[in-house]
């Protein structure tokens, strides 16, 4: 019967050493998974903060756009006003090219020669005319 111990012992320790690679086995596999777990959770929190980044710079281009159009809409107004006052000067223009023809166009006036005043006298009967003698 010493010979079935002597085969019991050998199978136990074969038992044990198996067992032993197994845990060894299945704590490599553990620590594997906690290393993989770990690596993965990284890449989440970065990718976190590239979506966050991402939003920042959304607002910010949205803003920069809002202010864009406000500054285009500014941009129309001044070039409405801009051809509203060519319009007025067209029109101003315009009138006064009638205003000037019309100008021109009247007949010269002529000269009217007056006679020259009669002269009174210190009893105040007129006398006749002063006649310049100076040439």
């Amino acid at each position: 019967m010493a010979s079935v111990s002597s085969l019991s012992g050998t199978s136990s320790v074969a038992f044990s050493g198996l067992s032993q690679l197994r845990v060894q086995q299945a704590q490599r596999n553990a620590e594997q998974a906690d290393l993989a777990a770990r690596a993965l959770a990284q890449q989440a929190r970065e990718a976190q903060r590239i979506a966050l980044d991402a939003q920042e710079n959304a607002r910010s281009l949205s803003a920069q756009a809002s202010q864009a159009e406000t500054s285009a809409g500014q941009a129309r107004l001044n070039l409405a006003e801009i051809r509203s006052g060519e319009q007025v000067q067209v029109q101003l223009s315009a009138s006064v090219g009638k205003v000037s023809e019309a100008l021109t166009v009247a007949p010269p006036a002529t000269p009217v020669q007056s006679s020259p005043a009669p002269v009174v006298n210190t009893q105040g009967q007129l006398t006749g005319t002063v006649v310049n003698t100076t040439a």
